[in-house]
């Protein structure tokens, strides 16, 4: 018990800093997406009304009155931009609504009832923006995660497809998940005679050889992502070499498309695949081929029966990693794919750092992070039942 407890103080330090560091900003992070606080923080008794409302039809006039006197505090005290941003995300059009009514109702204009509402803009005697209002009451939502599937809430509080010219989500996930997949099927399909050939060499042999595997986690991805958009460009090395070769006639278009996706994404991401698979295979006992081979099996069959098994925790371990790896990459689509060939790490950057949507941001990040950890899942299944 002494020990467990000495052991459990030396990690203790790295185990703090790894929950302050990492853990606590992931949820708190991810927490966004479920959450929904500018109008309740901005607006705490419009927000109070809103959730005692039914919803049905227009509100009353009680509850107008208190939107539009929160709406003047608001604009008086230089946060109105927090719930008109909020409310413009689902209902565009919001922003321009809240700024001009309580320019009106700061010049002096009446806000005493929805009708004296409806004078300043007729859209406050529309149903659609009462209804923004109610689902952005917060503190929790669904808005976030339902736009991030191509879903919304209607005014009878359905839950909606959105037009398919606003659909967009839902494909880059698909797009993203194929791309990931694709890139671990190449990276297994190449990876696997290098880590076998490592493996079976003399070690004298296979450690020059190792060093060369290694030798790229000593260049930065994005140098190599570079490297590639310079020799899969038109004039570059590959199309120069296929026309001096005969293959082609004219210059192949290999970059700012999937092509040039997969080519670059998996010369980034073999070595991954290659390591743990080569340390399984490592592992491997080389008697028991040649125990297959003594007993009269055919050197393919002996491979397939005896060895290929033995090495799938390998193959399953290195392909879990490379598809958790391509599934966040974004720097590697972002300078050899072209407008059809981004991923959701795109998008999670852009709400993240231009549009400033946190909440969108962390809805894209929690439902890319659900399939990871059912990936993960899965993996660890597959290399505890594979027959060792």
């Amino acid at each position: 018990m002494t020990r467990r407890w000495v052991s459990f103080a030396l990690i203790a330090p790295l185990l703090a800093f790894l929950i302050v560091s990492f853990i606590v900003p992931v949820l708190l992070m991810l927490a966004r997406a479920v959450t929904d606080r500018d109008l309740d923080r901005t607006w705490p008794a419009s927000a109070a009304a809103l959730r005692t409302w039914d919803g049905e039809g227009l509100p009353p006039d009680a509850l107008a009155r208190t939107v539009a006197r929160e709406m003047l505090a608001a604009h008086r005290a230089g946060t109105l931009n927090r719930v008109a941003n909020r409310l413009n995300y689902d209902l565009v059009g919001s922003r321009s609504l809240l700024y001009t009514t309580a320019d009106r109702l700061a010049a002096g204009a009446p806000g005493e009832t929805l009708a004296d509402l409806a004078r300043i803009d007729r859209r406050w005697a529309r149903a659609d923006i009462w209804t923004v209002m109610r689902h952005a009451d917060g503190p929790l939502t669904s808005y976030y995660l339902l736009a991030a599937l191509d879903r919304r809430i209607d005014t009878g509080g359905h839950i909606l497809r959105v037009p398919r010219e606003q659909a967009v989500f839902v494909d880059i996930f698909l797009r993203t998940f194929k791309i990931a997949s694709l890139v671990a099927l190449f990276c297994a399909l190449l990876g696997y005679p290098v880590a076998y050939l490592l493996a079976s060499l003399p070690r004298r042999i296979a450690n020059p050889l190792l060093i060369l595997v290694l030798l790229p986690f000593w260049t930065s991805a994005l140098v190599r992502t570079a490297a590639w958009a310079v020799l899969l460009q038109t004039n570059g090395v590959v199309n120069d070499l296929l026309q001096y070769m005969g293959l082609v006639d004219a210059p192949v278009q290999l970059i700012y498309n999937r092509l040039g996706v997969y080519v670059a994404m998996t010369h980034v991401l073999l070595p991954f695949f290659i390591l743990p698979l080569y340390g399984v295979m490592k592992g491997i006992d080389p008697t028991a081929m040649r125990a297959a081979s003594s007993l009269g099996a055919p050197p393919l069959l002996a491979f397939l029966k005896v060895y290929l098994p033995q090495s799938l925790p390998g193959v399953a371990a290195g392909a879990v990693l490379v598809f958790t790896l391509a599934v966040g990459y974004y720097v590697t689509p972002a300078l050899v794919g072209g407008g059809a060939d981004q991923m959701i790490s795109a998008s999670i950057a852009f709400y993240t750092s231009q549009s400033l949507n946190w909440g969108m941001a962390a809805a894209l990040s929690l439902l890319l992070l659900l399939p990871l950890l059912l990936m993960l899942f899965a993996g660890r299944t597959m290399v505890r039942t594979v027959p060792a």
